[in-house]
């Protein structure tokens, strides 16, 4: 009701409203909107186990060959320097443009390819597009999440945790809207993950930008909020997977719960306008507070807001550096003399620190093993006699879980740093630890555990991702960011490589050949392979074991190594620019409020006159 009155008002209620809309759509919670949006639909490489059978199947590829193309994509999803280099140079617009582009050419040529509309390609060419389709997923990662992180430096754990969880969810997410729009058809699955993504990152193309505000006290609590309805989204895609598992559903029932879904998508737009209400409400008060002082005319002049949000370029530049101006040092000089941690590195002094290294290898490790799972999670559940709605099952339970490891990871380890100065890297490295059981679980195939190693691999694959992120944000700084964050991710293709490509899928097919001996069989040229029974991965899932084991014991010395710049306070620096920002902007009201004062005493002139 409030609310209402404050738009009453005719014409002149009109222009607030299209005021205070126009400042919804500029202002950074709306941009964190957006990038949730983004992010809800950029997890097309997570339902790889939902369409990959449908390629194998079309193209006749064995499953050497399919893990090729299941490393291809994990190369192209986390090998993003290329974009975060772009964003160095260029507004988030431009990288999320390229990346809308690449979704729809590399996802709309591997839909041609197994729908037969185009001659079955060679298995480079399904590589490259696979790739590039995967690759826009690191596209809108820089574009989207970088530049959240850069607006809210100070919940950056936060942050990450929200926008990631999203990325976590987008698999269950995805699915019902496939089944909504093309029933069962998993060949058009593929259609879908080349045209939607692509339109929401076009839509929000301007939304997207690096914007510099003051902090706001209650920061934390509006993505609290965004994080219970986040929950709240997550639950009720829990609900629908157990609900389809035990009974088929139809076509109108699966259009139902996809809109039930879209609807939950948007309710952080609420959230998003009642913060923009309220500090809306806030700055008319302070400003009204002020002219009260000043001279009160019959027909006062009205006084233009000053925008509660800033652009880094409409902020007042200093005239003069007080340190003086900065010596000019090459790229190639102080390589090996970095900066204290927290400071901004450059580059290649972040690349060729110990502290990056370490965070290679133990990510290398623990999130290769988690998402060679993944990736595997359709043949192993095949390979085990899982039927065909277990497995669906099995990859949305992996959708969720990573989406509660994500946020999870995110705001718990905020408050535990903020509140305990407990160091991220010791969860980094406990969720390495904790994935161990999940591959125990699928190594020894104890019955029906694939429901409860889907949960527990879900949850350590997410919950890593926020955490390794925020570790490198923390430690080598903000103004490279763009391009360290893409490093770090380097290390999933990696590990997906050597464990997935050269470790599970040549023991898979090598055990697939023995069994097809053991039954008189040769196989026959463009002849698929399959491995039935619990030895299919279960030398391969030991060896993953051992890797992930030898991850956390890295993880404990980046550990060791960081412990007292963890019980620091690692975001003074970023207090300090807030407050300096503060002091522009008030500057900046108060030449507004100048000027709305003397038009005010000139009115009052003219009218005596």
């Amino acid at each position: 009701m409030a609310q209402a009155d404050n738009f009453s008002g005719g014409g002149c209620g009109w222009r607030e409203v299209k005021s205070f809309g126009l400042n919804l759509i500029i202002g950074r919670w709306f941009m964190v909107f957006a990038s949730l949006l983004i992010m809800s639909v950029s997890g097309a490489s997570y339902i790889f186990g939902l369409y990959s059978n449908v390629i194998k199947t079309s193209l006749g590829y064995d499953q050497t060959t399919l893990n090729l193309l299941s490393f291809s994509k994990d190369l192209g999803g986390n090998v993003g320097i290329l974009s975060g280099l772009i964003n160095e140079v260029t507004p988030p617009w431009v990288v999320l443009l390229i990346g809308s582009v690449m979704n729809f050419l590399g996802y709309f040529m591997i839909w041609l390819a197994v729908t037969g509309r185009i001659a079955k390609p060679h298995v480079w060419q399904m590589c490259v597009y696979i790739c590039l389709g995967a690759n826009s997923q690191a596209f809108a990662n820089t574009g989207a999440l970088v530049t959240s992180v850069k607006n809210f430096p100070e919940s950056r754990g936060s942050v990450l945790g929200l926008l990631k969880s999203y990325v976590g969810l987008s698999g269950a997410i995805l699915t019902q809207l496939y089944h909504a729009f093309y029933g069962d058809n998993s060949k058009a699955l593929i259609l879908l993950i080349a045209w939607l993504p692509a339109a929401i990152s076009f839509v929000f193309l301007r939304t997207i930008r690096i914007i510099k505000i003051v902090r706001q006290t209650n920061e934390l609590r509006v993505f609290y909020n965004m994080f219970f309805i986040s929950l709240g989204l997550a639950g009720f895609l829990m609900v629908l997977i157990i609900l389809q598992n035990r009974q088929s559903f139809n076509r109108i029932e699966y259009v139902g719960s996809a809109s039930l879904v879209t609807i939950l998508l948007f309710f952080p737009l609420a959230v998003v306008i009642r913060e923009d209400f309220k500090l809306r409400k806030r700055k008319k008060q302070a400003l009204s507070d002020v002219s009260q002082m000043e001279v009160v005319t019959e027909n006062p002049t009205a006084v233009e807001l000053v925008p509660q949000t800033m652009t880094v370029e409409s902020l007042p530049q200093p005239t003069g550096d007080p340190k003086g101006p900065e010596k000019h040092v090459g790229c190639m000089e102080n390589i090996l003399k970095p900066p204290d941690r927290g400071e901004d590195y450059t580059i290649l002094q972040a690349l060729f620190s110990i502290d990056m290294l370490i965070i290679f290898i133990a990510t290398t490790c623990g999130v290769g093993g988690t998402l060679t799972a993944i990736d595997n999670l359709g043949q192993i559940g095949n390979s085990l006699g899982y039927p065909s709605r277990s497995i669906t099952t099995f990859v949305s339970l992996v959708s969720i879980w990573n989406y509660l490891g994500r946020s999870m990871a995110g705001f718990a380890s905020e408050y535990l740093l903020t509140k305990y100065k407990m160091p991220r890297p010791l969860l980094f490295g406990f969720m390495i630890l904790f994935s161990c059981v999940g591959h125990l679980l699928i190594a020894f195939a104890v019955p029906n555990s694939l429901y409860f190693a889907s949960v527990i691999i879900g949850f350590c694959f997410g919950a890593q991702w926020p955490l390794m992120y925020a570790i490198i944000s923390e430690i080598f700084g903000l103004k490279y960011y763009s391009t360290l964050y893409n490093f770090g991710s380097v290390a999933s293709p990696v590990g997906s490589y050597i464990l997935n490509v050269i470790v599970a899928g040549h023991l898979y097919d090598k055990e697939a050949l023995k069994q097809m001996k053991a039954l008189g069989r040769t196989r026959k040229p463009g002849e698929g392979l399959t491995c039935t029974g619990g030895q299919c991965y279960r030398m391969a899932f030991i060896i993953i074991i051992a890797t992930t084991l030898f991850g956390f014991l890295v993880s404990c010395i980046l550990v060791f190594r960081t412990r007292k710049f963890y019980k620091s306070d690692i975001y003074k620096k970023f207090r300090e620019e807030a407050e300096l920002t503060e002091t522009d902007m008030a500057s900046t009201s108060k030449q507004v409020e100048s000027k709305a004062t003397t038009a005010a005493a000139s009115t009052t002139t003219t009218s005596a006159n």
